[in-house]
């Protein structure tokens, strides 16, 4: 009796220190669930600053030509892009304010991809047509193409051709970061079908 009193004894201490040990190994094995709190990456508050100083320099632009439209219907003759007075007028007439428009969409954070498409549309060919102004200017007066320099229309008056054309490339390379998805912090209403998005949430 004595000897199975015993060995009842050392299985139920078997018993409790598997037990014991298996605890044990529950704990270290367990990782704890943290909370954490969204931190604001520095990338994304460079896309933040980027995306107001296109949208600011877009509003200035437009506001530039919007307050001289003849002057602005002259510089966009000078490209030969269209022949017909009504569209040219159109074109000095509505570019402006669309400029406007989409910089303020981009300051306020509003459909901020959309609007960084469109910024890109209205970049890419001008730019295009401004180098092919350029190279036209160049070889008819033998000079090298950073020393030619005239009014683009862009509203900073007769500016060397090179650092505008630089300019351009970085502004066109923001807009498609912008159009990629970044700076959305801080922005009213980044996506017009998604849902809002505030300072807070990010």
């Amino acid at each position: 009796m004595e000897t199975e009193a015993i060995a009842r004894r050392n299985r139920n201490g078997e018993v409790m220190s598997e037990k014991a040990n298996q605890a044990a190994i529950e704990e270290q094995t367990a990782t704890p669930i943290k909370e954490v709190e969204p931190k604001t990456n520095r990338l994304d508050l460079v896309a933040v600053l980027a995306r107001i100083f296109v949208g600011a320099l877009f509003i200035y632009m437009g506001i530039a030509k919007a307050i001289n439209p003849d002057a602005f219907l002259t510089l966009v003759r000078q490209y030969d892009m269209v022949t017909v007075p009504f569209v040219l007028n159109a074109i000095a007439a509505a570019l402006p304010w669309f400029e406007i428009f989409c910089g303020i969409l981009l300051v306020l954070g509003v459909a901020v991809r959309g609007t960084a498409l469109m910024v890109l549309l209205m970049l890419a060919p001008f730019t295009w047509i401004v180098l092919r102004r350029a190279l036209t200017m160049s070889a008819a007066q033998a000079l090298p193409l950073c020393a030619i320099e005239f009014d683009c229309g862009c509203g900073n008056g007769i500016t060397p051709i090179c650092p505008k054309l630089v300019e351009n490339c970085f502004l066109m390379f923001l807009s498609a970061w912008l159009l990629s998805g970044k700076g959305r912090q801080f922005a009213l209403r980044f996506s017009l079908l998604g849902k809002r998005v505030s300072a807070a949430s990010q």
